[in-house]
């Protein structure tokens, strides 16, 4: 945390002027393109709620769901460039999205910049607690004498829950069914009230349903185990090689928004983020924080743009074309 707050100093001392000056004199926006309870809702509002404590208005988040986060990040992509809309990032909407759709409305690299990395989690492999299946092998066990009858909810078409069902699919010869849903929370609520087997989903999105019961964790897409759920094992310890898979989450600008209002917006954020009280909040949610200046963000963007249309077409996954 010390040497964090160090290179907090340093950025802002070799932030120009007018970055250090500009201060927004009414409410940013955070447009959160899937519906309210999910992972990317949640960090969003601690950002909002902290990063805006000292400004003379408070930043507000507004979901606009739809189409895997395209709809909402559209909204983004043609909003007026003056640092007053944010649109929330993640890795569907900023990375997966691109592979899996025919046609975006937007462009990542033509119509957005980047302005800060918020944080990484992993997914978790949730059952409700009376599944027969009490660690991973046994589900894979289950899930293969059930063959066609088991199904799986998912955030969207091409968010990273779908596609990590998709590859237990092939990885293990299993025939379980895509079920999705327009967001992490209904996804959820679909597994709690049986109308769905399981769920792959940000540990942020169900953290309150397995501390809570209602929900049993198997395995976890981390290279590490989750703080969150100590007790959880991960893929590869459950005998799964190659499955680390950390969606992340961050926030974007209409391009042509000047840099020096980026670079602002930047050095609030990474305020909210030296806060001891919100690195509790997120690392309570499974959330490892992340942070520093916009051109780590966008490296990240980009290689995970490649990374995932490398899956999507190793994997012949058929692209929407609506």
């Amino acid at each position: 945390m010390h040497r964090f707050a160090l290179a907090l100093c340093a950025l802002m001392l070799a932030l120009p002027a007018a970055a250090q000056n500009w201060q927004p004199d009414r409410p940013v926006r955070i447009i959160v393109p899937f519906p309210p309870g999910g992972a990317t809702d949640l960090i969003a509002r601690i950002f909002a709620e902290r990063a805006s404590r000292d400004l003379p208005n408070r930043w507000v988040v507004e979901n606009r769901s739809g189409a895997n986060g395209n709809i909402g990040m559209d909204v983004v992509a043609k909003s007026t460039p003056d640092g007053y809309t944010l649109g929330a990032c993640t890795i569907g909407n900023c990375a997966i999205n691109a592979a899996i759709y025919a046609r975006m409305p937007y462009d990542i690299e033509r119509d957005l910049v980047p302005v800060f990395w918020s944080g990484s989690v992993m997914n978790a492999l949730a059952v409700r607690p009376d599944h027969p299946a009490q660690n991973f092998q046994q589900f894979a066990e289950w899930a293969r004498r059930e063959n066609t009858r088991v199904n799986f909810s998912s955030s969207g078409f091409g968010a990273s829950n779908h596609l990590l069902g998709e590859f237990l699919n092939g990885r293990l010869g299993l025939r379980m069914t895509h079920v999705p849903f327009r967001g992490g929370a209904p996804g959820m609520q679909a597994v709690i009230a049986g109308n769905t087997h399981f769920f792959f989903e940000n540990t942020p999105t169900l953290i309150g349903a397995i501390r809570g019961g209602q929900l049993r964790a198997l395995a976890v897409s981390g290279r590490t185990r989750d703080p969150a759920l100590p007790d959880v094992p991960t893929l590869e310890e459950s005998g799964m090689t190659d499955a680390v898979i950390e969606p992340w989450f961050g926030y974007m600008a209409p391009r042509g928004t000047p840099p020096e209002i980026v670079a602002r917006l930047n050095a609030l954020f990474n305020e909210a983020n030296s806060d001891p009280t919100v690195q509790e909040r997120l690392r309570t949610l499974g959330t490892r924080p992340e942070g520093g200046p916009p051109e780590r963000f966008a490296a990240h963007v980009r290689s995970e743009v490649a990374r995932w249309r490398e899956v999507v077409e190793r994997n012949n996954i058929e692209r929407i074309t609506e």
